[in-house]
């Protein structure tokens, strides 16, 4: 149970700590249950204002605050996932996860904004890999959210269950369910970190100098190259497939592109990737899936919704 002043009392709330502290845990969960850093903020924000809602009285009755905000943001999570899946019937082209960059690129997303907060509370792991995020994409919101949070972060199925409304055995049977599809999607061969860098910057060189066999070296003879622009920018709305078609597509963008326009290596999601900065801002990210010593996915963000939190800094 949290002690807090009543009001009037002109004394800090101790319980105060206390329940901003769960903020990093429950942007963590949210980002990995939506796949959006911008709606698991949303997500967040909800949770707090139904707690600062409530009297001083049904706070005090609460005796875990931190487990009461992880269920009522999961809750809210699951009730977005359901309704993404209709809104993402009508989105524009494919809709592909929220990138995130490396701490050091963060911004808050408003003009001249440069604190940390609240990008800097997902914690990179291969939990937040945009490969991994996609395969989540595929799930049903219930596989997705009894997965993450027994998997991901070691919840019973127990308490699972009280968020999706389903009993502990049906969880269990979900997230078993969604490891199924983890493991089929997972590749035999992972390379090294410092391989998939180098890998990336070979394919950001090949790509600068309009080298059509040497893009074809790099990529897996079956890649894939999916853009999300949501239809507020321009970009190719169908999947790319097959290493030729996509090393001629990326020749054709290297044409096109304008001469103030700089490829730039950045870290995405915990992983080698690439931006496209335009006259000081980000405009484009590419991530990468890189498997054995080919590219087999890449990923190309241009929805600049999606890139609120990047920053050339």
């Amino acid at each position: 149970m949290i002690t807090r002043s009543r009001p009037g009392h002109g004394r800090p709330d101790p319980g105060l700590d206390a329940i901003t502290s769960e903020r990093r845990q429950l942007i963590n969960i949210a980002y990995r249950l939506l796949g959006s850093l911008s709606e698991a903020e949303d997500a967040v924000q909800e949770a707090y204002a139904r707690w600062y809602a409530m009297s001083p009285q049904q706070q005090d009755a609460i005796q875990s605050p931190g487990a009461w905000l992880t269920t009522v943001v999961s809750r809210i999570c699951l009730n977005m996932l359901n309704s993404a899946r209709a809104r993402r019937e009508t989105y524009v082209g494919d809709w592909i996860p929220e990138p995130l960059p490396e701490r050091t690129q963060r911004s808050t997303g408003r003009p001249g904004g440069t604190t940390v907060d609240p990008a800097d509370r997902v914690t990179l792991d291969e939990s937040v890999n945009l490969a991994f995020l996609v395969v989540l994409e595929s799930m049903t919101p219930a596989e997705r959210v009894a997965f993450i949070l027994h998997d991901v972060f070691c919840h019973s199925f127990a308490e699972v269950a009280e968020i999706v409304g389903r009993t502990p055995g049906a969880c269990r049977k979900l997230a078993s369910s969604a490891r199924r599809r983890i493991r089929a999607s997972q590749p035999s061969v992972t390379p090294p970190a410092t391989q998939r860098a180098d890998i990336v910057r070979d394919f950001k060189q090949a790509w600068e100098a309009k080298d059509i066999d040497a893009l074809i070296g790099l990529l897996d003879p079956d890649a894939t190259a999916i853009a999300d622009g949501g239809g507020l920018t321009t970009t190719f709305l169908h999947p790319i497939e097959g290493a030729e078609q996509i090393a001629h597509a990326w020749v054709e963008i290297a044409r096109r592109r304008r001469g103030n326009m700089t490829l730039l290596d950045r870290t995405v999601n915990g992983q080698p990737g690439l931006v496209a900065e335009q006259d000081g801002a980000i405009v484009t990210v590419f991530a990468f899936d890189v498997v054995g010593d080919r590219i087999k996915h890449i990923w190309v963000i241009c929805n600049p919704e999606k890139l609120r939190h990047w920053t050339t800094d």
